[in-house]
Parts: structure tokens; C-alpha cells; sequence
């Protein structure tokens, strides 16, 4: 198998799911099906399938109408690292580590190999299958613990997960400048590169095109023994960066704009934040990057691009798994690491407990499913996939994960599976999301007191008022679900 230097994504995860046809009892079992994982970064579920016309996303449009489309996902954590951690190991963060962005490299690196697995991908490699992680999965990614400059010590970020784990660098020096390139080769000079570029080059121009051309090649060498293939695209991460072919397909003067810009009402100033992700680490063309309603909307295209782009992208690896005649025997998931604020609540990127931040896409395919195309409105979480995977593969879950299988909702998609979402950040935040409300609870500490914001999604949903002073019979019935986070925990 070609080996790529890779980069462990987590945008999206898309899985293909397979089931056998009926057998006698002389025949020789059908194997487990195989898992092909997308996972894209920074997608917040804004596509055309969710039901925004304007969006150019044919290929995951098409996809939606093949399998399930999930309207609410949960990720735990809004920051990449961190989602991916949960993601990863089916847990939530019971420990501050948890919410790092170094969560995995904590909790995985450097350590043997022991009686638990450390992520589902080596629970399926202990299980038979050839496990293939190729872009962003986890944190790193090239799968290499290194710095932003390419410094440091260079070990397995998962070292018992994968046995292959690559990156296609391409034009690009290192993994790092991989995930933050230019069209010229370059990588992301913090302060000084530009927000977004649109270079008349090719897919394979930027390193999303290269991806998906190693993951076609990664099929045509898996394709004759199980597998479990993680894909990581890296668009729509900053920097926007994509072809100029899918920039034109958006007039920024005719985008629409926020529907929620203005903070909410009597917020908690914690939960807000000074989108440093974007104005503080590159270089804007105009004077007051902040306020300049144009440079805005050209800042909307540019993320928009990067969705038609890895769009494009993740079409050519499921068209190539159809014309494979693989699609029958595997497990598909399209999976979004956390959302995006674009303006909303004032706020450019993800880090808050808000909807924009930890709601993303996830779509699931699975062949055979009932009510393929019908979208499901059940409540799941990130953690929720490992526990689904390991039932849709039948393979044993382990016994502390903290997900549970949303399966019946493949099966059903007017099923209930749980009635509570969770998510963690910074200042030990905690926040639920249930049918209705979301809850967030700030504890006190040395300079602001406890405090509380209730959001009310009904007559509400793009959370512009705070009405926990109003309700304080809700807020505390809501705040007894977090009692269940409070169980004993192992090592995290």
C-alpha cells in the first residue's frame, strides 16, 4: 500500500455501511463491513441538504439523499483537538485536559499498549480490520507530534491505532504548512499571511485535491481485506483557500448575512469571545477587519468556497467507491468537527457554547437502510459514533464509553435515542441542549460569580436573549441533567 505522510482530520466523518444478503448454512460468512470515515474541519452544517438553496454542495446533497442526515449533532468540545478526542475514544472530557486541543496527544501518545483501546480505530484494528488514517483525525495532521514549526519530538500522535498513517505534502515542506497552504507551496506566517486566497489552479492546487486523489489510490489497495479508513479533509479551516472556480460560484454582495449579529441579550461576557482565530493570526487587506461589512462578505464567500471545494473532494472518493463496487460492503459517515460562527453573535470561528459552535453536519449511509433520504431530528452526540460503529460492525463495544448507538435511528429516522446533548469549554463551562432549550452553567470564580444563560429554541433559535433570570424553575430542572456527568471516571 502507497504510504502517505498524513494529516488526521476531523471535518467530517462519512461512513458506508453494508448488509450481507442472507447466506446458507454451507456457506462461508460474509466479512464485517468496511468503515470509510470523512471528517471535515470547521463545517458547520450549512449545505444545500440542510435546506440552504443558496449553498453549491452537489456532492453531499447527493449523499444526504442515499442515507441519513442528521439536523442535530452535537460535537462535545468546540475546538478541533478536543472534538476529535471525544470523537475518538467515545467519551466526554471529565478532566480539563480534555478540552485541549493536546487531548489526544495527552491521553494516547507515548504509552504502551494496554487492555483498553485507545480510540476506535484500534478497537477495529484489534478486531481485523487494516486501519489507514490519511489527513486530519485527530490533532495532528500528519499523525507526527510536532509544533507549528515543524519542532518536536516526531512520535505517533495514536501510536497503536493505525497501521498506516500518512499525509500527501505535495508542493508543501511539512504537515503544518500543508494544513495552512497557499497555492505558491507556502504555509500560514501567523500575522502576516492572508485570511483566504483564490488561486486559478487545479483541485490538486491545494492540499484537499491531493487528499482525495490518496484516499482513491488507499481504495484500490484496501479493497480485498476489511478495512477502516479515515479520511481528513481540511477545508473549511482557515485559511480560506480553495480554486477560484468555486469562489465564483458565489456573489458576495448577494450572500445572505447573519441572521443573528449582535450578541445576546444579557450574555454572559465569558461566553463570548475576540475571534483572534481570525483577526488575530493573519494579515486582513483593509484598516478595520472587524466592522467592514465588505471585507465581510468577501470573508462569507471565501468560507463558502471552501465548503463547494472539500464538497467536490469528498464526491470523487465516494464515486470512486461506487465504481469500485464497494459501496455495498461498507459503512459511510460525513462527519463536521464542530461549527463556525460567520459574524454570529458577533463572533468569527468556533471556541463558544453557543449553537453555531457545537452544532455540525453529520450524515450517515448505510445500503439496504430504510427511509434513505428521510433526515432524522433525534438528538445525537460525537461520542455517540464510536458505540455505533462498533454495533453496525458487530464488534463489542467496550464498557466505559459514554456514547451510546444511535443505530435505531438508521433503522428509523422518528426514533428517540436520548433527549440530552452535552458540551464542555473553558471557565468549566458546561452547557445541554435538549428538544427545546440549551443550558449553559459558568461557575464562579475569583472575579465573576455563577452565572447562567437559557436559550429557548422554539420561539428563539438563533439564541439572541438569555431568559434565565425569567425561568429559574427551568434552569434548575435542566441543570440536574449534568448530575450524570458527574460519575466516577477513569484515567483521561
Amino acid at each position: 500500500m502507497g504510504r502517505y505522510l498524513s494529516d488526521c482530520l476531523c471535518v467530517v466523518i462519512v461512513i458506508l455501511t453494508g448488509v450481507a444478503p442472507a447466506r446458507s448454512a454451507d456457506q462461508p460468512p460474509q466479512r464485517r463491513p468496511n468503515v470509510l470515515f470523512i471528517a471535515v474541519d470547521d463545517l458547520r452544517p450549512q449545505l444545500g441538504c440542510y435546506g440552504d438553496d443558496f449553498m453549491r454542495t452537489p456532492q453531499l446533497d447527493k449523499f444526504a439523499s442515499q442515507g441519513r442526515l442528521f439536523h442535530r449533532h452535537y460535537v462535545q468540545v468546540p475546538t478541533c483537538g478536543a472534538s476529535r478526542c471525544a470523537l475518538l475514544t467515545g467519551q466526554y472530557p471529565h478532566t480539563p485536559d480534555g478540552i485541549s486541543n493536546m487531548a489526544v496527544r495527552d491521553r494516547m501518545s507515548g504509552r504502551p499498549e494496554q487492555s483498553e483501546p485507545e480510540s476506535f480505530a484500534h478497537h477495529f484494528r484489534r478486531s481485523g480490520y487494516r486501519t489507514v488514517c490519511l489527513g486530519k483525525i485527530s490533532h495532528y495532521v500528519d499523525g507526527l507530534i510536532y509544533n507549528y514549526d515543524h519542532t518536536g519530538s516526531g512520535n505517533l500522535e495514536m501510536p497503536h491505532s493505525w497501521d498506516d498513517v500518512g499525509l500527501p505534502y505535495g508542493k508543501w515542506k511539512n504537515g503544518w504548512d500543508s494544513f495552512f497552504g497557499y497555492a505558491d507551496g507556502s504555509g500560514r506566517v501567523p500575522g502576516v499571511s492572508p485570511p483566504l486566497e483564490s488561486a486559478d489552479v487545479p483541485d490538486e492546487g491545494y492540499p484537499d485535491g491531493l487528499i482525495a486523489q490518496a484516499a482513491i489510490d488507499n481504495l484500490h489497495e484496501l479493497k480485498d481485506e476489511p478495512f477502516l479508513l479515515c479520511v481528513g479533509f481540511f477545508k473549511p479551516h482557515l485559511p480560506f483557500c480553495a480554486p477560484q472556480k468555486y469562489f465564483d460560484l458565489y456573489d458576495p454582495a448577494s450572500l445572505p448575512p447573519s441572521p443573528n449579529p449582535e450578541p445576546p441579550v444579557d450574555v454572559d461576557p465569558r461566553s463570548l469571545h475576540r475571534s483572534s482565530e481570525m483577526f488575530g493570526k493573519y494579515k486582513h487587506p483593509v484598516a478595520d477587519p472587524l466592522t467592514n461589512d465588505e471585507h465581510h462578505r468577501r470573508l462569507r464567500q471565501a468560507y463558502f468556497a471552501c465548503v463547494s471545494y472539500v464538497d467536490a473532494q469528498v464526491g470523487k472518493v465516494l464515486n470512486e467507491l461506487e465504481r469500485l463496487d464497494l459501496a455495498d460492503d461498507t459503512i459511510v459517515v460525513v462527519w463536521g468537527d464542530h461549527g463556525w460562527h460567520l459574524g454570529d453573535q458577533t463572533l468569527w470561528g468556533k471556541h463558544t457554547t453557543f449553537e453555531r459552535a457545537l452544532r455540525s453536519t453529520l450524515i450517515v449511509r448505510t445500503p439496504h437502510m430504510a427511509s434513505p433520504g428521510e433526515p432524522t431530528s433525534g438528538i445525537v452526540e460525537t461520542v455517540d459514533l464510536y458505540p455505533t460503529l462498533t454495533s453496525l460492525c458487530a464488534i463489542d463495544a467496550p464498557p466505559d464509553l459514554d456514547g451510546q448507538s444511535f443505530a435505531p435511528l438508521l433503522d428509523d429516522p422518528e426514533a428517540t435515542v436520548k433527549s440530552t446533548a452535552f458540551g464542555f469549554w473553558k471557565h468549566d463551562s458546561r452547557t445541554l441542549r435538549t428538544d427545546r432549550y440549551r443550558l449553559v452553567h459558568l461557575p464562579a470564580n475569583s472575579n465573576d460569580p455563577e452565572s447562567f444563560e437559557l436559550y429557548d429554541h422554539v420561539s428563539d433559535p438563533f439564541e439572541t436573549r438569555n431568559i434565565a433570570a425569567k425561568h429559574p424553575g427551568v434552569v434548575s430542572q435542566l441543570q440536574s441533567r449534568f448530575e450524570v456527568l458527574d460519575r466516577p471516571t477513569g484515567e483521561e
